[in-house]
């Protein structure tokens, strides 16, 4: 027995939408929340998805004690903490549990745990985590799908990444507060979560400068102490519900957002043709049905998103022309395309590349949500096909977007779930 969702396409979206805290940051939040010494952490906007599920059974695990006092609202006492080897399924299922390694090494200079999973988008550069903690003073041992990484003493180094990784530069971040001197990352990412990291840890005692610039520089201190604490909220679901409101709607506005961090999705959005009034802290929509094509190329931030890419994906075979996406963070992001063709778009795949040919009409099928953000593509693709959708492995779905189905459905669109053999 598994889960499907059911999409009936082509009806228009009405109402407003708010988005919910970042995933990104939640999954490093959580672990980062450990490092608080015999304390208690607040975390609010905390959203509902299946990632945090799974953080929430690593941190009982530890034997840190969790609880929701309301919906968003997330407690996390570290008093009765103990440092075990982190063996459970849910490393599996969660790529940002490797964020437990920078904590864990952090506060206790010893971490076991097992290769984390997640979506698999091709390569990706773990080893600059690991370098990290090398240059840190980390001794690292792979054996049996274990990694064992301890130290006697961590000490403050430079450390370049060779990429600029959001993960690595959290992860090094996590296991620098707490080190002997200074560190400096070089090249490091810049994303709008690293910084929401970054001042959730000094508000705890930590001393970081530079984050959201390519260096950032730690002062070790001796210490953290729990500090109360609110998520930004999500721009990759922000982006997400701005693509299926130029797709869909009459008049839609999205509510909690930070402009500036989707900027460019929305000068994109707005080179095809989408009618968009940009607010404070919203964006409204209304509808726009000649789309012109537009040509991508995927950048770190602040460059266009790549997980927007997907998304966006389903947009463009609207669109007038020949659109052209160019991958350049992960190469193999382009499944999603394949569950496309299925429902009548015309795309061309390439080596990190594929090229969008429309107007298409799509029309509902069997499709697979081959990713998280794939997902979304389905679903968007869902809302604008004739007939019904059935999107199959919709945990990937659940992973990253809070009460899809309900936001949705507030909008105006037919979705619903079915449980087949």
């Amino acid at each position: 027995m598994k889960e499907v969702i059911k999409i009936e396409g082509g009806h228009r979206l009405n109402g407003e939408v708010s988005i919910s805290g970042a995933k990104n940051a939640t999954v490093a939040l959580i672990p980062a929340a450990i490092l608080a010494e015999n304390s208690e952490v607040d975390i609010y906007g905390v959203p509902n998805i299946s990632d945090v599920e799974s953080l929430s059974v690593l941190l009982k695990e530890l034997n840190v004690s969790v609880t929701s006092p309301s919906s968003d609202h997330f407690q996390i006492d570290t008093s009765n903490m103990k440092n075990i080897d982190l063996d459970h399924e849910a490393v599996t299922k969660l790529r940002a549990s490797y964020y437990f390694m920078g904590s864990l090494l952090g506060k206790y200079k010893y971490v076991k745990m097992q290769m984390p999973g997640g979506c698999y988008l091709g390569p990706r550069p773990f080893d600059l985590h690991l370098k990290g903690f090398e240059a840190l003073g980390a001794e690292v041992n792979y054996e049996a799908g274990y990694y064992e990484i301890k130290a006697d003493r961590l000490i403050g180094s430079k450390i370049y990444l060779d990429f600029q990784s959001v993960g690595a530069t959290i992860n090094i971040m996590l296991a620098a507060v707490l080190a002997e001197g200074k560190t400096m990352i070089e090249n490091a990412a810049k994303e709008p979560e690293i910084i929401d990291v970054a001042n959730f840890l000094n508000n705890m005692g930590a001393n970081i400068r530079g984050a959201g610039t390519s260096v950032i520089t730690i002062e070790g201190v001796e210490s953290l102490t729990g500090h109360p604490h609110e998520i930004i909220p999500d721009r990759i679901e922000a982006g997400t519900y701005l693509i299926m409101a130029v797709a869909m709607a009459d008049d839609v506005t999205i509510k909690n957002i930070i402009p500036q961090h989707i900027e460019s999705l929305i000068s994109k959005l707005i080179e095809m043709g989408a009618n968009i009034e940009v607010g404070m802290d919203y964006a409204r929509i209304r509808r726009s049905d000649d789309l012109e094509a537009i040509d991508i190329t995927t950048q770190t931030y602040p460059g266009f998103a790549t997980d927007l890419q997907q998304p966006l994906t389903s947009l463009l075979v609207k669109a007038k022309g020949s659109s052209n996406i160019k991958e350049t963070i992960y190469a193999e992001r382009f499944k999603h395309c394949e569950e496309l063709q299925r429902m009548g778009a015309d795309i061309t795949i390439l080596p990190s590349q594929a090229i969008i040919n429309g107007p298409k009409s799509l029309y509902g099928s069997k499709v697979e949500a081959t990713d998280l953000r794939g997902g979304a593509s389905m679903v968007i693709a869902g809302l604008m096909a004739d007939g019904i959708t059935e999107i199959h492995e919709v945990y990937h779905i659940d992973r990253g977007y809070h009460n899809i189905d309900e936001k949705l459905e507030a909008l105006g669109a037919k979705m619903w779930r079915e449980t087949i053999e």
